[in-house]
């Protein structure tokens, strides 16, 4: 029935149970294209009903980790000049056998899942994706495929991803992994011939994946590493393809095309492949109607770096939100623990002050539609999915008066969210105006809300 490849990787796979043989072969099945349903031309109505408790959700938790946690961005006790500890095997340099022994290191004893999705869901996220495998290759979950697994390679012997999620689910959270296509320690993912390449794809990237999907149920996967010349568009839609037909309701990032540059790949052609757009460390400058995520870090660097102490104040952070989720899109703020399993101080300060201003205006964040035009406020802001409130987001610094155009008949009453009192309003040529009390602000951004016909 297969062929000569499949018998092999039968052979490979013989010693596994029985369920996962079988599950292996259901795989093979679909990856030869039997009984494969096209998902690339998906039904705007079935994607919007997909996508809409991500859009929801608005606010997720980033987390980076993995053996660079253990050098934590120095080499030879050196601190690295390069910005991202995740990367300092290929900025370094490090040999494949060397960045090896960090896995004998790693034993983050400290790690405890219940409090890291306590802290996520204290900070007001509603999902959290973390690096299943980062471009190191090095896995944080029991893969079948691999031995270079925190099971397997490491004396911490546990599951990282199997007691994430389930802590996810029974917190409410919804669990969603990172991956990166590229992989710097797997040898035919760096061979010089192209069979080398399909090998891996076929052989190791894909048969990890779908382990992930069946045996951690990701509501999202994230993927990275696809600037490399090895992968193309073309293999981007037959990966995309192949994780809806194992799970259709998986949401995928642009980032398995060649979709790097942020809202890359993200148009309405036939050449466009992924759900969602990614700026990196950065906001969208106009809103858009596609569906996008800014992935930012709390300070420099993604995974831990030790000497990494540029961190992003609180006032900074809300702003982010306000502006993100006026211009329609998702926050993913992430997080770089430690060797031994600790989220850093300083993120969780962040993420818990974050968490109080959320739970006061939480209305105006969640599952809420973008905003007013910049010609009807000159801020941001957000309206609710029924059209009976706005939301305006309030710069607690700036007291100059808040002018609202073009909404003189349909503006009901205003008030600052979470108080009874209602604020008087000034009406002008076509235009409405007030002042907040300045002892009524907020520390860091004030929201009104504005009751609509």
């Amino acid at each position: 029935m297969f062929g000569s490849k499949y018998r092999d990787e039968f052979i490979y796979l013989n010693s596994m149970e029985t369920k996962l043989l079988i599950f292996i072969a259901t795989i093979l099945i679909t990856n030869q294209g039997i009984a494969q349903k096209d998902y690339l031309h998906e039904s705007k109505a079935d994607k919007n009903n997909r996508m809409e408790w991500w859009k929801d959700a608005t606010f997720g938790m980033f987390i980076h980790w993995g053996l660079y946690a253990v050098p934590a961005g120095r080499y030879h006790g050196k601190i690295s000049d390069h910005a991202c500890a995740e990367w300092i095997m290929n900025d370094e340099k490090i040999p494949v056998k060397e960045y090896e022994t960090y896995a004998n290191q790693f034993n983050p004893v400290k790690f405890d899942a219940k409090k890291w999705v306590t802290i996520a869901k204290k900070a007001g996220a509603k999902y959290i994706v973390i690096t299943s495998k980062h471009h190191d290759g090095f896995c944080l979950w029991n893969s079948t495929v691999s031995d270079y697994t925190v099971t397997k390679a490491t004396p911490f012997k546990r599951d990282i991803l199997k007691e994430l999620s389930d802590e996810c689910k029974k917190q409410g959270i919804r669990f969603c992994t990172y991956h990166s296509i590229m992989d710097w320690h797997q040898p035919d993912a760096n061979g010089n011939d192209s069979t080398d390449w399909v090998k891996y794809r076929e052989q190791y990237l894909k048969p990890q994946l779908a382990e992930i999907i069946h045996n951690y149920h990701p509501g999202v996967m994230w993927f990275d590493g696809e600037w490399i010349g090895k992968w193309t568009e073309a293999q981007g839609k037959d990966l995309y393809n192949y994780l809806r037909n194992l799970d259709p309701n998986l949401i995928i990032n642009n980032r398995v095309g060649k979709g790097r540059s942020g809202m890359q790949g993200m148009n309405t052609t036939d050449d466009a492949v992924g759900d969602f757009g990614t700026p990196e460390q950065e906001i969208l400058e106009k809103a858009s109607n596609l569906d996008w995520e800014s992935c930012m870090t709390l300070n420099k660097s993604w995974g831990f770096k030790q000497d990494d102490n540029n961190w992003k104040s609180v006032d900074v952070l809300i702003h982010n939100i306000v502006e993100i989720v006026g211009k329609g899109g998702n926050y993913l703020l992430n997080v770089g623990p430690n060797a031994e399993g600790e989220i850093p101080g300083q993120s969780v300060e962040r993420l818990a002050e974050i968490g109080k201003w959320i739970s006061k205006n939480s209305e105006s964040i969640y599952g809420n539609k973008r905003g007013l035009t910049n010609e009807s406020y000159k801020g941001y802001s957000t309206i609710s999915k029924n059209g009976n409130y706005l939301y305006l987001f309030i710069d607690s610094k700036d007291t100059s008066p808040i002018v609202l155009r073009g909404l003189n008949d349909k503006v009901v009453s205003i008030k600052i969210l979470g108080k009874k009192n209602i604020l008087s309003l000034n009406k002008s040529d076509n235009a409405l105006s007030l002042t907040i009390p300045p002892e009524s602000l907020d520390k860091y951004v004030t929201v009104l809300k504005v009751q609509l016909k």
